[in-house]
């Protein structure tokens, strides 16, 4: 496989980056993805800045390879994680959830490369005038928090490329080498996985979140709270009040009762899969095994292989 400008930015074999996921990409699942060849990232969302020290010795301990942090920018505790981030020398971050702008010179001027995640056209062009190494355009088939657009990713990742000339990654509903090769064909020049390496063994995630995200079927996930901030979740005993709620014309205030604080660590790390919030990628339909992320990473490269193959005749 030949390299092309997301391996030669982040110094990977392969140009697949794992998502930075709350309550489930710790260090043993970044270590792992990036001993594979990939990237692995840390999800800061859901530590405090002493844990992501903690996590970031740990990842730095088990792996001689490149690796990055995942930074919501819109975290309380954003400004403290940028201090952690400069001060343990990470090289590699991928902020969301805000202005890419706030952080990126000061991230350059310590030599830390900045990727932002973005869900249309309009938000890649500021991320350029930002002057980001990269962009993340994430279709809505993507688990968890999602843009307002609801653009799938077979859609935006063609407007992105079109609106940018940043090296552009492509996320959303890919867990295959054929969606990989898909996505490249489009115009993105490499993939970031969220929901397949949620699945594995390395994954923080609960063992009763993963028993649950291998046996969903088509439709068993959708995109609600729509007023607060749209978020894929799986259809269970809390959605059906979400659903409710917003069907009944729930104001902002009575959405923020029924998903208090900590919700997502119930639904992903403590077990609690009905009355927690599981959220889940699309994509978890087609996913049936717990597998460690080595062998996922193997079957990704041979799947794309095959697809290059096939398409050749």
């Amino acid at each position: 496989m030949k390299s092309n400008r997301i391996c030669d930015l982040f110094g990977i074999e392969y140009p697949i980056i794992q998502g930075g996921m709350v309550w489930i990409s710790g260090w043993r699942l970044a270590a792992a993805v990036s001993n594979a060849g990939c990237l692995g990232l840390l999800g800061a969302g859901s530590m405090t800045p002493e844990l992501l020290r903690e996590h970031i010795t740990k990842l730095r301990a088990a792996t001689n390879k490149p690796w990055g942090v995942n930074l919501p920018l819109m975290n309380p505790q954003a400004e403290a994680f940028v201090q952690i981030i400069i001060e343990e020398g990470v090289k590699i971050v991928f902020t969301s959830a805000g202005s890419p702008k706030k952080y990126t010179t000061l991230f350059h001027q310590h030599g830390v490369k900045v990727c932002h995640v973005v869900s249309s056209s309009k938000f890649a062009r500021k991320c350029e005038e930002a002057g980001v190494d990269a962009v993340v355009c994430e279709g809505f088939e993507a688990g968890g928090h999602n843009g307002r657009e609801e653009t799938t990713t077979m859609v935006l990742v063609p407007l992105v490329r079109k609106a940018t000339t940043l090296p552009l990654i492509a996320a959303g509903g890919i867990a295959s080498g054929d969606a990989w090769l898909a996505a490249e064909v489009l115009g993105a020049e490499g993939v970031q996985i969220g929901t397949l390496f949620a699945l594995t063994e390395e994954s923080s995630a609960s063992a009763a979140y993963k028993e649950r995200c291998t046996h969903l079927e088509e439709g068993d996930t959708m995109l609600t709270l729509k007023l607060l901030s749209p978020t894929r979740l799986v259809k269970n005993t809390l959605f059906g009040k979400i659903d409710e709620a917003e069907k009944e014309g729930a104001a902002r205030e009575d959405l923020l009762q029924l998903v208090p604080p900590g919700s997502a660590r119930r639904g992903i790390f403590e077990d609690d899969i009905d009355n927690g919030e599981v959220e889940i990628g699309q994509v978890a339909s087609a996913i049936r095994s717990i597998l460690p992320t080595s062998e996922v990473v193997q079957a990704l490269i041979y799947s794309y292989e095959n697809a290059i193959n096939r398409l050749k005749g």
